[in-house]
């Protein structure tokens, strides 16, 4: 397998990488590095058009029903001008998962002591009853947040964020800050226990004067290409594709192990996590009792530093031609990806540089750690 390329950067700006724990924990003494110059917000330059677009001679099955732009299943055209939410979501065991069956994309990274924390991507979250549970951001997730030009909503915060939310371009809801943008909640424990709602977001968003449409000049960013439904990507194209009916991330994610079940019935890959024994349980949505399931899942490895003594990560969202990996359909290939700008989409190419095509679904976006292995099919990935 391809090893990735070590980039031993001379320094890596606290804009580039952030997390933490929330605000009402104890701030850490270190100074965060100084900031590069960042991209333009949306509506302040010029943006490339799109990358690709669906295939726009098909029928919709309804009137007033197009494309998403992040899943290409068919929603209402509300849905595709409605700004995505990008919301903050622990993975211990403790967490109580409500509503995460809904979101378009869902990102994994490991923060602090190896523990993961989930950012769900909802390009249509205008029913729901119960969100969350929230907990604290990193700076990382909020580069993330920022392609998909979506309000990011969390909990809190280390002081690392500071400077990237107080941009005036940054658009967040804070439950700490605003606290009527979340209620406490029965939960596993007292600590994860906040939840929200669609009708606290709205009125979250409107207390800061936040549209709720695409901002100007991302309205037409396309951020996937997708293959057409009636020929689906299949992998079997490329000669160096391999089976993926199984995919261990444990070894990356040693704490969440989450683990992939490619289901033939249902052409996706269900998720399973925290491994007790010898066996890994479900990943539910206790909102409705569904197991958490992908059409795509993208592998990001990504350079990273310990930031201080307190474990805190930084992680590289701006990069040109890192390694990953791209899986579907029961079969994964090697990529490249490149984020060139804060706004600018993660775009992942094949070995041939032709940027792939996802299939219609939700996708699960895996960041590792440079340098990390995970298993497909009991392969090791991202070894020699």
């Amino acid at each position: 397998m391809k090893r990735l390329q070590v980039l031993f950067l001379a320094a890596l700006s606290s804009s580039l990488f952030l997390f933490g724990c929330g605000k009402d924990t104890e701030e850490l003494n270190t100074q965060p590095a100084a900031s590069p110059t960042q991209a333009a917000a949306p509506g302040e330059t010029d943006k490339d058009g799109p990358a690709g677009s669906p295939d726009t001679t098909e029928t919709p099955p309804a009137d007033n029903m197009v494309r998403s732009r992040i899943t290409n299943e068919w929603v209402d055209a509300s849905v595709d001008q409605t700004r995505p939410i990008a919301v903050m979501i622990p993975n211990t065991k403790t967490a109580s998962h409500y509503g995460l069956s809904k979101a378009s994309v869902l990102y994994e990274c490991s923060v602090e002591n190896d523990i993961t924390r989930l950012m769900a991507i909802f390009d249509d979250w205008n029913d729901m009853d119960k969100l969350g549970n929230i907990r604290s951001s990193r700076d990382y997730f909020i580069y993330w947040a920022f392609e998909w030009d979506a309000i990011h909503i969390h909990y809190g915060g280390p002081f690392y964020i500071d400077d990237l939310v107080a941009r005036t371009d940054t658009q967040n809801i804070d439950c700490i800050s605003y606290q009527n943008a979340s209620y406490k909640d029965s939960a596993k424990n007292t600590v994860d226990n906040a939840f929200t709602d669609t009708d606290r977001i709205k009125k979250a968003a409107d207390h800061y004067g936040y549209p709720l449409k695409y901002r100007e000049d991302y309205s037409d960013e396309q951020h996937y290409l997708f293959a057409p439904d009636n020929a689906p990507n299949t992998l079997t194209q490329y000669l160096g594709s391999v089976t993926a009916s199984e995919i261990d991330m444990s070894p990356a994610y040693p704490v969440t192990n989450p683990y992939f079940i490619y289901n033939e019935k249902t052409g996706l890959y269900d998720r399973y996590q925290h491994l007790m024994g010898d066996s890994y349980g479900p990943h539910i949505d206790l909102e409705n009792g569904e197991q958490l399931a992908f059409k795509n899942i993208l592998v990001q490895n990504t350079y990273y530093e310990v930031r201080d003594q307190k474990d805190y990560l930084s992680y590289q969202c701006h990069d040109n031609t890192r390694d990953g990996w791209f899986f579907t359909n029961g079969r994964g290939i090697h990529v490249t990806w490149e984020k060139g700008s804060d706004y600018g989409a993660t775009k992942y190419y094949d070995d041939d540089g032709n940027e792939i095509r996802l299939n219609t679904g939700r996708t699960m976006v895996c960041i590792l750690k440079e340098g990390d292995t995970f298993l497909a099919d009991g392969t090791v990935m991202n070894d020699e």
